[in-house]
């Protein structure tokens, strides 16, 4: 057995110890059901774990019918997982003792480590260390547990019944966990794994991804919920991210923290805004996952997916019934800004709903079937839907509430029917929360999901309907000259000179205006004579040439360029002036800025001196694909400006995204690149120019 095949083998058995161990012990359980040793005791028997189970406590022969051993070494086996709630100080003897015996998984519960000193960071240094020796799994420390199908080995929070294929949390927060669920499952969603970090001594959240991605099947849960504090290592996780999308799974995410640290130190336009915030955004939507701001949100949309077992909708086409107008109307404007539609039905969907409906009722879409509908009539609807609109509609909500006229008992139980049944899928929205209370506690106990109101879920299917796509960037650019731009780059370090960042743009596929550098009068005018007035004069030197007035545009005769020719000299760090032909046109930026292990974030938007002050830019990591390309570009606010307003003559958009890709392309073979601003590329059709630009090696 080589290497690698041993390396893959040991993760695969330490999964399988942390996710569906055969052998447990607690070390540290207890009666005491006030003491976290003693709480996951009593939740891993309550939720009927069918492995060994075993405890470790020396002043005990046996607790709660477990029988107890004074330590590890008197443990009859090997557990295959331990979980570990003792006190600090005897933490990393225990671990050690674990490590020895060949434990491939710990779980340790006990805090009081790296989130109170530095005493405690260098302990948990200390713990994963031996864990990687070991090649076992670490959890923890300071981690409120892990509740799989198998086992509940959690001790604080709330313990639904889990259900297989439903939905997984991993999160670096074991309360903000519990928060989560304690919404979900009052809403009526099911879990299948959940599990926290803690303060991630060895295992963080994109370690779990990269389990789980490296372990996902058939039998595993469609939907996937990440909660992120920190990233320390978000290479690892976009990889395994954006795997576990394509093989059919979808990750809702949330990442805390992403604010108030400011734009970094930085030579350029774009790594001045390339912020946590847009890095963060960059890589989930690299990876296809859906980004939420809240709790709340998170559990909107995966109930959303849940509906549709987690996959994506065929289109975006929405069916509203209600049993009154307002939310009908409602839900439909959010739909509307949200760019999914609400088509009108067919005349003869609408002929068959008459039927049934009285004359005052709407038929069109939104159904509205008035207070006074009976869980026949919607029992009904549905089954006209589904067997006249199944190719025109995607999904279908149905709104009721207590209006009163009717029993709700019965309509909750063809609501529930239909989700079960129909080919297509179905989500309520329940409104009478108070009224109507016991009816819902029924319904979600039956695993169904709701709603409680109306727009939140026009906002999570819009969220779904616009998810990213992933898209596969070329693999190599036609008339890529990589050989002679290793050459130009070759020992290079911090700004590149103005010749030098042409001539490697250049050899990119970039198109310049003509422009000479020149160090003397004669020099200038020779330049000057050559390119033809009017003309732009540009200072060499300093980076940001705008900010100390290093440019002149509309030179249109000799005393103006000797003018401005000694104006820029003047301006300190100056080594030359750059005479380039005058563009004209629409300004663009184009940029990209190293970020940490994933690359670099390339990024467009509208250009000039004002780019950091309106921030109308996008964000993708590289390498590019065409397609993200268009996207970058579209999703711009000024994307009209570039198609041509008042008369003036628009820009190629084809052509932006060529250059984008084959700046992606760029900075992707050469990674030395630290900073690139293209700031303005300028004209109008295809006729578009790098006016100025900026390199940053290092």
């Amino acid at each position: 057995m080589d290497e690698k095949t041993s390396d893959s083998t040991e993760r695969t058995r330490a999964y399988n110890a942390l996710f569906r161990p055969k052998n447990i012990v607690i070390i540290g359980a207890s009666d005491n059901l006030s003491k976290p040793g003693g709480k996951v005791l009593k939740n891993i028997l309550d939720h009927g774990y069918a492995g060994v189970l075993r405890v470790v406590n020396p002043g005990a022969d046996s607790i709660s019918g477990v029988p107890s051993f004074k330590s590890v070494d008197d443990l009859p086996d090997t557990p295959e997982l331990a979980i570990v709630a003792i006190p600090a100080p005897f933490v990393i003897p225990t671990l050690e003792n674990l490590a020895t015996r060949g434990t491939k998984a710990v779980i340790v519960l006990t805090s009081g480590f790296g989130e109170k000193d530095e005493k405690g960071k260098e302990e948990e240094e200390r713990m994963r260390l031996i864990a990687d020796s070991a090649r076992m799994i670490l959890i923890g420390p300071n981690c409120s547990g892990f509740m799989t199908p198998h086992y509940s080995g959690k001790f604080a929070g709330l313990i639904p019944d889990l259900k297989r294929k439903s939905v997984d949390i991993i999160s670096g927060s074991g309360a903000t966990v519990d928060f989560i669920m304690e919404q979900a499952v009052y809403r009526g969603l099911s879990f299948c794994n959940v599990v926290n970090v803690g303060n991630s001594a060895q295992t963080g959240v994109e370690d779990l991804v990269a389990l789980y991605d490296e372990n996902y099947g058939e039998d595993s849960a469609p939907i996937l919920m990440v909660y992120l504090e920190s990233l320390k290592k978000p290479g690892l996780f976009l990889k395994h991210a954006r795997q576990l999308t394509e093989k059919g799974c979808s990750i809702v995410g949330i990442k805390s923290g992403v604010t108030g640290s400011g734009a970094r130190a930085a030579a350029s336009h774009t790594g001045a805004m390339a912020t946590d915030e847009v890095t963060v955004e960059a890589l989930f939507r690299k990876a296809g996952i859906i980004r939420v701001r809240s709790k709340v949100e998170m559990v909107d949309v995966a109930c959303v997916l849940a509906a549709t077992q987690g996959h994506l909708m065929k289109g975006n086409r929405v069916c509203i019934i209600s049993d009154a107008g307002g939310p009908g109307v409602m839900l439909s404007d959010e739909l509307e800004r949200q760019g999914v539609e609400v088509p009108i039905l067919k005349d003869g969907t609408q002929k068959k709903l008459g039927q049934i409906l009285p004359p005052e009722s709407s038929v069109t879409n939104p159904i509205d079937c008035l207070p006074t509908r009976t869980a026949s009539q919607i029992k009904e609807i549905l089954r006209i839907i589904e067997e006249e609109e199944k190719e025109s509609i995607d999904i279908i909500a149905v709104m009721v509430g207590n209006p009163g006229m009717s029993e709700n008992d019965e309509l909750y139980g063809e609501i529930s029917r239909a989700i079960d049944t129909s080919g297509i899928p179905v989500i309520p929205v329940l409104s009478s929360t108070t009224t109507c209370a016991g009816l819902i506690q029924n319904f979600t106990a039956q695993g169904k999901y709701y709603f409680q109101d109306e727009v939140p879920l026009g906002a999570a299917i819009g969220q779904i309907v616009h998810r990213p796509r992933l898209w596969e960037p070329s693999p190599m650019l036609l008339d890529y000259d990589r050989q002679a731009m290793e050459g130009v780059l070759s020992g290079r370090e911090g700004a590149l000179e103005p010749a030098t960042v042409k001539e490697l743009l250049i050899k990119a596929g970039f198109s310049f205006p003509r422009q000479i550098e020149v160090s003397s009068e004669e020099g200038l005018l020779a330049a000057c004579e050559n390119i033809g007035y009017p003309l732009a004069m540009k200072v060499i030197g300093p980076l940001h040439k705008s900010d100390v007035g290093g440019v002149r545009v509309g030179i249109s005769q000799e005393d103006g360029a000797l003018s401005a020719w000694n104006d820029l000299l003047a301006i300190k760090g100056a080594t030359g002036v750059l005479i380039q032909e005058m563009v004209t046109g629409i300004e663009v930026i184009l940029g990209a800025s190293r970020a940490d292990d994933l690359g670099h974030l390339v990024m467009f938007g509208l250009g000039g001196i004002y780019t950091e002050v309106f921030k109308d830019v996008r964000f993708v990591l590289s390498p590019l694909a065409k397609e993200e390309c268009f996207e970058m570009i579209r999703a711009i606010r000024g994307y009209p400006i570039l198609e041509g307003v008042r008369g003036e003559k628009g820009v190629a958009v084809e052509r932006i995204a060529d250059y984008l890709e084959r700046l992606g392309r760029l900075v992707t073979d050469f990674p030395a690149i630290k900073e690139i601003d293209i700031n303005p590329l300028k004209g109008s059709g295809t006729d578009l120019f790098v006016v100025d630009a900026r390199i940053i090696v290092g």
